[in-house]
């Protein structure tokens, strides 16, 4: 019963922080109800379970929101969903790279790649970029310390990308 009583205070306390994110988020076009609120707080408990992680304090939910409301590929419709997905891979992330990265560190690794290389794609984000820059902290590389998880995806990115000069080349093989 005590545990209880004490989740249905955390949770209130979770509940309060993420409504608050709205006063910023509406500049943005971005807003959460309370049913979104208690949606995202059950999905972030479901998650903790499946991770096996504990989460402490206000959790990391409002600091992904504050670091991905300005997004171009957030819009109202899809706010909720990728929030959702957002707080789902990042404790998993945390795992996979055995805590050896700070929160603002991943959280701006995944912001950088969501914007650029992944283009608002949550699931390209999961399944290569961070699978990617996990391995790599696995392995030893820690150059992203010194730039707060900025600028880190581009040494080790394997696929190999269209740029214009490349593309106007190919064109002219072709004619």
């Amino acid at each position: 019963m005590n545990e209880e009583w004490l989740q249905k205070i955390s949770n209130q306390a979770q509940l309060q922080k993420i409504k608050e994110t709205n006063q910023y988020t509406e500049q943005f076009g971005l807003v959460l109800s309370e049913e979104d609120a208690r949606l995202l707080l059950k999905d972030r408990t479901d998650s903790l379970k499946r991770q096996q992680r504990v989460e402490l304090g206000e959790g990391i939910l409002p600091k992904i929101i504050y670091t991905f409301c300005d997004s171009e590929y957030l819009n109202q419709d899809n706010y909720v969903d990728t929030l959702g997905q957002l707080q789902e891979i990042f404790f998993l992330y945390k795992n996979e790279m055995h805590d050896e990265i700070s929160d603002d560190e991943l959280l701006s690794f995944m912001k950088e790649q969501f914007e650029t290389v992944c283009f608002g794609d949550v699931d390209y984000l999961e399944g290569t970029c961070l699978a990617i820059f996990a391995e790599a902290i696995r392995a030893g590389y820690r150059g992203y310390q010194k730039t707060g998880g900025k600028g880190s995806y581009t040494e080790m990115d394997i696929a190999v990308r269209w740029d214009k000069e490349l593309f106007l080349e190919a064109l002219k093989d072709l004619f």
